[in-house]
């Protein structure tokens, strides 16, 4: 993958020293294309463990890959609790997991509202939780497109969210919640899309 999408894509990244080397991490990744996976983990010596939609499971060959490369399937009508219980078990053995929290691929490659179901995740993980801000796949393989674009690619790790930013105590805190996180995961792909720009 490294040998395709660096010169193809002039594919870089920044912020990797504020993951930790070792043990759990939950990643929280803007969702601009189905090439983000692939570029939130190019970099990584570790592997991620991406929750994606079950429906994905049973395209050939794409199904293939999925179910040999850690990845979790979820159905985003039922939001299934196995899903989530396996994510937690990941965590909990020391995995990267990775999540898209605006659900579904942006139409314009700008963060969208986030959907709450993964602030189940984070209640339950005792784990850091670092935004991740992908820029350039939109522009390389937007909605309905069927071949690679030629075009640059960032990615920017940003720092973790404090304890105290994740807290959420009712309703009203909870949507508030996931304002912070979404202007911290904006901020990181607006980072990056500045860097593409360059």
């Amino acid at each position: 993958m490294q040998a395709v999408f660096y010169p193809w894509l002039r594919y870089r990244s920044r912020g990797i020293e504020r993951l930790p080397q070792d043990g759990p991490a939950l990643l929280l990744i803007n969702h601009q294309s189905f090439l983000d996976p692939l570029m939130a983990g190019l970099s990584l010596r570790r592997p991620v463990s991406y929750l994606a939609r079950d429906s994905l499971f049973r395209v050939p060959i794409i199904g293939t890959i999925l179910r040999n490369t850690y990845v979790i399937p979820i159905n985003r009508q039922t939001a299934s609790t196995a899903s989530l219980r396996e994510a937690i078990r990941r965590l909990n053995h020391g995995f990267y997991v990775g999540i898209f929290p605006e659900g579904t691929r942006s139409e314009t490659g700008i963060v969208g509202p986030l959907k709450p179901g993964f602030l189940a995740l984070i209640r339950r993980a005792d784990v850091p939780v670092y935004p991740v801000g992908v820029a350039g796949a939109f522009q390389a393989l937007p909605r309905g497109a069927w071949f690679l674009r030629p075009a640059k690619v960032r990615v920017v790790y940003g720092a973790a969210f404090s304890k105290e930013e994740l807290i959420a105590e009712d309703r009203e805190a909870e949507t508030a919640l996931l304002e912070r996180i979404r202007v911290r995961l904006a901020a990181c792909q607006q980072e990056a899309d500045a860097w593409r720009r360059e």
